[in-house]
């Protein structure tokens, strides 16, 4: 798994190495899943120790501005807007970004992840469904 691909390759390519819609399903939901905690607790004290540097402070603003940007529904909907967030099976809006947008904008452990996991649980059957009628439309 990385950033942007997460499940909306992961399923695909499982599917392609010859897993069953199931394994690469819950296989990528697993992985997608894994960092997610993490990645809500630590983002603001990580961001607040590299914004002090040269180099890493321009880099944070940005990546904290594209979480804001990210955040509208989510600061309108608080966790239906995340879970929506995540849910679009489109590049830049898988857990990932959800977990960055729940640390930047101080939504609790508690609500977010539940939110991005049902939001993960959507977009890969969406995937899991479109992967598994393109393999069938060309046998």
């Amino acid at each position: 798994m990385v950033p942007v691909i997460e499940l909306r390759g992961g399923i695909p390519y499982g599917i392609a190495c010859g897993l069953g819609a199931g394994e690469a399903f819950w296989a990528a939901v697993i992985g997608n899943m894994l960092p997610v905690p993490f990645i809500i607790l630590l983002v603001r004290r990580v961001f607040d120790w590299l914004r002090t540097g040269r180099y890493w402070g321009p880099k944070i603003q940005w990546l904290e501005r594209k979480a804001h940007i990210k955040g509208r529904v989510v600061r309108k909907y608080r966790v239906i807007g995340l879970c929506i967030l995540v849910a679009i099976p489109l590049p830049g809006t898988g857990a990932w970004t959800g977990a960055l947008v729940a640390g930047v904008l101080g939504i609790r452990l508690r609500s977010a992840l539940p939110a991005i996991f049902l939001g993960v649980l959507l977009a890969g059957a969406v995937v899991t469904a479109i992967t598994c009628g393109a393999v069938s439309a060309f046998r």
